[in-house]
């Protein structure tokens, strides 16, 4: 006797509706648990429903260089602000031109304001300079030949691919000063002899044969004078100074104690540099900023550290100049290759603001903080208010299509839609402080049309099962065989809906990104709710005898929807057949 065949299970059937639903119950619980233990309950708001910080950027150009305020490197400077300050996590920042020479920054509330400032209003002009002399920070005396002794180098040595951390102790003579400053200029690239030292030796008189030429002589001038211990003069030092010329800069060694250097011109820039970032290294345990450079980049790195090497203190070390600013001027013990180090007194705060900077590179321009301002949001109140309004206006009326077109159907809707409203507002309050999602106007109006994009999973899906049921199939096997088709017709709508919002995310900038984002956000969400909420609650509810059996408030009455009778098998009649006569 054969046995029994095993039942199959409808297409698309779901065995266990339970499991997804308790899998997103999970979810949800997990979201809005991790909500309110982080304490952001609600959305992080834009610049136009919060208010912020408005700055204002006016361009300077370099003496010389007028032309370079131009419009293709205003456009450059503004693409380079915004990289940087959505580095930040500013993802609702707003960088934009005004005119030919300014930009405009709003910054939504709730970011560091001060930290902002700096990093929009920095030009990261980044150079690295071989070192030809250093001294204290102050002002020196004229030189004179009675006086002599030099002060021991105490730069740390580099290993490996890293540049170590600059000296805190002042490596040049200060008697003989001029003479020591006149050899350096005389070749301010190091060469790879020995003799090529600006270490000087304590004479009686200096040699009259070393007569500087004019530019030599302005030069050590400056860097005689120059007093690191004032801001003012700190700020001016490098100022319309050439990268192929040599240069005078300052440097803190340790907070409140500064030094000053005389530097050669420029063998590697900023634009070597590949990518960079602030770490903590365990070793040490203190903050670097580690830096990869470019092909180009590696070659030259290679190349001035192989001749650096071979020089005494201090023209063995090379000034990492940032803004004219020595932050680092590590010595070079070997020659090294694909990336740097920069250490010095870093915090967590100011190295990974320096590697965000280095990261996108230097400003084309020179720029000057005009004004800070202090946007309200009076007018955006407003308009956030007649947004929702007009959103809940939308709500209602998709509501009330709902019960009455689907009756009891609308329940399963509602409660999808009420998840997904859920799900949203608790990952718009989570993607704040996570990656600075800021709410505003036309992220709330993604939001308000997402409402429909959802609405019509549900309509598509309910659709379906009332096809099944016109063509006389009782709700169970229905709700079922319904859903394959239903499944890919939602996926293939919420492909074309991510996709234009994906595409509109790349190619737009500021608040219109905000429209996409939530537009793309929302739709992702939409294909979770169906699959793990509406889905399963439709195959439970269809279990029950208010839609199992059809009720006329159920949405699924078969009479109403016109259904045809059931096909059954009926066996043919067969006529009586006369008995043959013998």
């Amino acid at each position: 006797m054969a046995a029994p065949k095993k039942g199959r299970r409808p297409a698309g059937g779901q065995s266990r509706p339970g499991r997804a639903l308790a899998l997103i119950l999970i979810a949800m619980v997990a979201l809005t648990g991790g909500m309110f233990w982080s304490g952001h309950t609600t959305p992080r708001l834009g610049i136009d429903l919060a208010g912020g910080t408005s700055i204002t950027l006016k361009a300077k150009a370099e003496p010389g260089q007028e032309s370079a305020v131009n419009e293709t490197n205003m456009n450059t400077a503004v693409g380079i602000i915004e990289r940087r300050v959505n580095g930040l996590g500013v993802s609702e920042a707003e960088v934009q031109t005004q005119g030919a020479e300014n930009i405009i920054v709003n910054i939504p509330r709730g970011t560091n304001e001060k930290q902002a400032r700096e990093q929009v209003g920095t030009t990261a002009q980044l150079y690295f300079r071989p070192v030809l002399a250093v001294t204290s920070g102050s002002p020196q005396p004229a030189p004179s030949a009675s006086s002599s002794g030099s002060s021991k180098p105490s730069a740390t040595a580099s290993t490996g691919a890293t540049a170590g951390e600059k000296s805190a102790t002042p490596t040049a003579t200060g008697s003989p000063q001029g003479r020591a400053l006149t050899e350096a200029l005389k070749a301010p690239s190091p060469t790879p002899t020995a003799s090529s030292s600006a270490k000087p030796k304590a004479t009686g008189t200096p040699q009259a044969t070393q007569t500087p030429d004019a530019a030599t002589a302005a030069l050590e001038k400056k860097f005689t004078a120059l007093n690191c211990l004032d801001p003012k003069q700190r700020a001016a030092a490098g100022q319309g100074v050439k990268p192929s010329e040599p240069s005078v800069a300052c440097g803190e060694d340790n907070p409140g104690v500064w030094s000053k250097y005389l530097l050669g011109p420029a063998e590697v820039d900023g634009k070597d540099v590949d990518d960079a970032k602030g770490m903590l290294d365990p070793q040490r345990g203190m903050w670097i900023v580690t830096m990869d450079f470019t092909d180009a980049g590696s070659k030259k790195f290679q190349s001035i550290t192989s001749k650096l090497s071979q020089q005494a203190d201090p023209q063995n070390r090379f000034a990492i100049v940032l803004d004219g600013e020595v932050v680092s001027a590590p010595s070079v013990r070997q020659t090294l290759t694909a990336s740097a180090e920069i250490s010095g007194n870093f915090n967590q705060q100011s190295a990974q603001d320096l590697g965000n900077v280095l990261s996108y590179g230097a400003l084309p321009l020179t720029f000057q903080t005009q004004s800070v301002d202090t946007v309200t949001a009076a007018l955006g109140g407003d308009q956030l208010q007649a947004g929702l309004i007009a959103g809940a206006i939308g709500l209602a009326l998709v509501i009330i299509y709902l019960v009455v077109y689907y009756r009891g159907l609308s329940l399963i809707a509602i409660l999808s839609l009420g998840v997904s409203a859920l799900l949203t507002y608790v990952l718009m309050a989570l993607l704040g402080p996570a990656i600075g999602f800021a709410l505003n106007l036309p992220a709330v109006c993604g939001a308000i049309v997402a409402i429909g994009i959802t609405a019509d999973s549900f309509i598509v899906y309910f659709e379906r099962i009332r096809d099944e049921l016109r063509e006389g199939r009782t709700l169970r096997p229905a709700v079922e065989r319904a859903w394959p088709r239903a499944r890919r017709t939602i996926l293939v709508s919420d492909f074309v809906s991510f996709l234009a919002a994906a595409v509109l995310f790349i190619v737009t900038v500021g608040k219109v990104q905000g429209f996409a984002f939530t537009l793309g956000l929302t739709t992702l969400l939409d294909i979770v709710v169906v699959f793990l909420f509406t889905k399963p609650v439709m195959t439970l509810l269809a279990r029950t005898k208010f839609f199992g059996n059809g009720h006329a408030w159920s949405g699924l009455d078969p009479k109403r929807l016109g259904a045809q009778p059931p096909l059954r098998r009926t066996r043919r009649a067969h006529a009586p057949v006369d008995a043959k006569e013998a």
